[in-house]
């Protein structure tokens, strides 16, 4: 087993709801606790997780070698500090101990489990609330925020809005940051990507076929307005003045194509679906789409707030596209 110095000690504890609360350095890939941090968290002794965890390894329910690691701990004992190798045990092992022992943190602590695991199941997510805002409230409100702009009765269910708001947890955004206008308003990614009218159309035309093929979409689907109307909006995405261009990023021209096809209405029929196409197309053609983030129920409930917000708004949405893209910037 490996022996490494834990400096930032694990802080285990449990909530009035029986959620398992873990504080630690999080530079490593899971948390780790000692058998009397297991047992103050489950209220019983340090002998009974001693022989649940026994268990646990006899009946192979886990692995010793990738559960198990010794760390370094400075410890004052008298007027001395000494250093004396601990063994800690995983997250998969503390989760292991909830279930078995039997006391009331760890029945409220399985209840709480057990909610979550359903949620997981039955509804598809689960939210952690402290990690995905600092203060839940301003969550709910975000939350609110994004209903509010979402046009009534549409077609768009809670989760997708939670999708939506999740993408900004990491560094947290409310709509705050929307009416000040503390949104990214530049991308970074500076590589040449090719756009042209024909590659465009050709892409939009593969959807097309497929949409027919599955009795999703008519004839009318992606039939251009006028002539011409899908090469202005490629035009006014790749427009440069003086050799540089207009929008400087990937990301920019992105935001922008998105924008143009789904406001300006190009085609007959389809131009929601057919400008989150043409925006998903473009990233993945510049090779930075990142599915974790955009994912398809975020891309639904951002289609439809920029088909229903107001055009004098439209540098406002370009910049909350940028900052799905690219997360919320910590330093605002």
């Amino acid at each position: 087993m490996r022996q490494e110095t834990l400096n930032n000690q694990m802080v285990i504890y449990q909530t009035k709801s029986g959620a398992l609360e873990l504080r630690q350095d999080f530079d490593k890939e899971t948390v780790w606790a000692t058998q009397a941090q297991i047992a103050e968290a489950f209220d019983v002794n340090v002998r009974t997780v001693s022989e649940h965890i026994q268990t646990i390894y006899k009946t192979r329910e886990l692995g010793k070698k990738t559960t198990i690691r010794n760390f370094r701990i400075v410890r004052t004992e008298g007027d001395r500090a000494t250093t004396r190798n601990i063994q800690h045990y995983n997250l998969d092992v503390i989760l292991s101990v909830g279930y078995r022992v039997n006391s009331k943190k760890a029945t409220r602590f399985r209840k709480w489990a057990t909610t979550i695991l359903r949620q997981y199941i039955v509804d598809g997510y689960t939210i952690n609330k402290s990690r995905i805002a600092t203060h839940y409230q301003q969550f709910l409100e975000a939350v609110a925020d994004i209903k509010q702009l979402l046009p009534k009765g549409a077609a768009i269910d809670t989760e997708s809005v939670l999708e939506l708001v999740s993408m900004f947890a990491d560094t947290w955004l409310s709509l705050d940051a929307y009416d000040k206008d503390a949104l990214i308003t530049k991308g970074t990614t500076k590589k040449r990507v090719i756009l042209t009218a024909e590659k465009l159309k050709a892409s939009l035309l593969q959807l097309k076929t497929a949409l027919i093929d599955k009795g999703e979409a008519s004839e009318l689907f992606g039939a251009e307005r006028s002539a011409g109307n899908v090469a202005g909006i490629v035009g006014n995405v790749m427009q440069s003045f003086d050799g540089k261009d207009l929008y400087g990023s990937v990301e920019e021209k992105a935001a922008h194509l998105l924008y143009f096809i789904i406001k300006d209405h190009p085609f007959t029929d389809g131009n929601k679906r057919s400008g989150a196409y043409a925006f998903v197309w473009f990233l993945n053609h510049a090779k930075i789409l990142d599915t974790n983030r955009l994912t398809p129920p975020a891309l639904t409930a951002l289609t439809i707030l920029v088909a229903e917000s107001n055009p004098k708004d439209k540098d406002k949405m370009v910049h909350l596209v940028l900052t799905l893209l690219l997360g919320y910037p910590k330093n605002k």
